[in-house]
C-alpha cells in the first residue's frame, strides 16, 4: 500500500503531518512507519520519539504506542530519514494457479475484515528451515478484492488441522491480536486420545516450559519455572477403555499445549509419538496421523458482533470416529458449558494428582527395565 498524503507542513519547516485512517486504527506507531515510511528503519522511529521529533496530536509518542483513527502524526523531512539497507528486498516468488487454488479452496469464511481457513494436516502456519510450503507463503492467494496482504494472527501446530484465522487489514490484525493476547477468543478442539480419563469433565492445569536438550522444539511440565497453562477437556464418548473423544478448550496459549496437558495425565492425543511415545498409537486400522483438530473458533470481530466459525474434520479424523463407533452428532455443545462451580476446585486438584501419579509411574517404570 502507498503511504498516505501528508495532510501539511509544520509551520517549522519541512515536517510532515499525516492523518492515521481507519485501516490503520489500532496499530503499533513503529508498525504505522513501517508500512507508510518503508524507507524510515526501526532505530530512526526509535530516534525521533527519543529525541522528541515525531508526534502523536502534538503529543510525545513512543514507537510502541497503538494509533487511532483520525489521529495526526508529525514526522521530520523526508531525507533526514535514510534507509535502512541499500540491499535490494526480497520479493515473494510469484504462485502457481495450483498454490492458488490449493488456498482459495480451503477458505470456509469470508467478509471485509476476517478469512478463516480450514488448515489441512501436515502444512505448516509459517515456515521455518526446511519448511517451504506453509500458509504464511500462500496469504498473497487470499486477498481477493483488497490491495493489501492478509495477516496471520494465530497459529496451528503442522500436523494439527481446523479453523485459521487471517486478517484482511492492518486494523483487523491489531484488533484480533489484542483479543488472542486478552484471552477472550475462544477456541473448540476435538481428539482422540488413548484410553479414557478418570475425570470425565475437569481443567488440567499445570505450567509449562520449554524442555531442555530438545532445541525449544519440546514443551513439558515444570512446575517451579514453568509459564502457566490450563485446559478444559470434557470426554464427548468413550470407546471402551481403548479410547475416548474430547473436547478440548485451551484457556491460555502455549506452545503444544493441549497435547502435552494430555500426555501429562495418561492420555495422549492419538498420533501424537512425539509426546506420547508409541503408546499414542492405536491398532485395528486407525491412522496413524495426529487427531487434533481447531473444530471452533468465536472472536469479537472488528465490525461489531461475533465471528463464529466451525470447521470440519479432516478425513482420517473422520474416518477413525466412525470406526470407533462415536455419534458425530454428540460432539458440538455450547462454549461455556462446563463443570458445576462448586466443584471446579476439586476437579483441578484431582487433574492434577492424577498427572502427578502419571509421572511417578512412569518413572517407576523406567527404573524397572533398567534394573533388568
Amino acid at each position: 500500500m502507498t503511504a498516505p498524503k501528508p495532510a501539511g507542513r509544520d509551520p517549522a519547516g519541512d515536517v510532515r503531518q499525516f492523518t492515521v485512517d481507519a485501516e490503520d486504527d489500532g496499530i503499533r506507531l513503529d508498525r504505522w512507519c513501517k508500512r507508510h515510511l518503508p524507507d524510515t528503519s526501526f532505530n530512526i522511529v526509535s530516534r525521533w520519539a527519543r529525541t522528541g521529533q515525531m508526534r502523536v496530536d502534538g503529543k510525545r509518542a513512543l514507537p510502541g504506542d497503538r494509533v487511532e483513527a483520525g489521529q495526526q502524526i508529525r514526522v521530520p523531512p523526508a531525507d533526514s530519514a535514510l534507509p535502512a539497507s541499500t540491499r535490494p528486498r526480497a520479493e515473494r516468488a510469484p504462485l502457481s494457479d495450483a498454490q492458488i487454488a490449493y488456498a482459495q479452496a480451503m477458505v470456509i469464511h469470508r467478509d471485509a475484515q476476517a478469512i478463516v481457513l480450514n488448515k489441512p494436516p501436515g502444512l505448516a502456519t509459517q515456515g521455518g528451515t526446511a519448511t517451504r510450503e506453509h500458509v504464511d507463503g500462500l496469504l498473497d492467494a487470499l486477498s481477493f478484492d483488497r490491495d493489501d496482504r492478509p495477516k496471520l494472527v494465530h497459529r496451528l501446530d503442522k500436523d494439527t488441522s481446523g479453523a485459521l484465522l487471517i486478517a484482511r487489514s492492518p486494523r483487523a490484525a491489531a484488533f484480533f491480536s489484542r483479543h488472542f493476547s486478552g484471552r477472550s477468543a475462544r477456541k473448540v478442539y476435538w481428539a482422540l486420545v488413548v484410553g479414557v480419563p478418570d475425570i470425565a469433565d475437569g481443567l488440567i492445569d499445570l505450567p509449562l516450559a520449554k524442555q531442555p536438550g530438545s532445541g525449544g522444539e519440546k514443551m513439558h511440565v515444570d512446575e517451579e519455572k514453568g509459564q502457566p497453562a490450563r485446559s478444559r477437556y470434557r470426554v464427548i464418548e468413550r470407546a471402551g477403555n481403548r479410547a475416548a473423544w474430547v473436547e478440548l478448550q485451551p484457556q491460555t496459549g502455549r506452545t503444544h499445549q493441549l497435547r502435552v496437558h494430555m500426555a501429562a495425565i495418561g492420555h495422549p492425543i492419538v498420533g501424537d509419538g512425539k509426546y506420547g511415545g508409541q503408546e499414542a498409537f492405536l491398532t485395528g486400522g486407525i491412522s496413524r496421523k495426529m487427531h487434533l483438530h481447531a473444530r471452533r473458533i468465536r472472536i469479537d470481530h472488528p465490525d461489531g458482533g461475533k465471528l463464529d466459525v466451525t470447521a470440519e474434520l479432516p478425513a482420517h479424523i473422520a474416518e477413525s470416529i466412525e470406526m470407533l463407533g462415536f455419534d458425530i452428532a454428540k460432539g458440538d455443545m455450547p462454549f461455556d458449558a462446563g463443570p458445576p462451580p462448586a466443584t471446579r476446585e476439586q476437579k483441578k486438584a484431582k487433574a492434577r494428582a492424577h498427572a502427578k501419579q502419571f509421572r511417578k509411574e512412569r518413572r517407576g517404570e523406567r527404573r524397572g527395565r533398567g534394573e533388568k
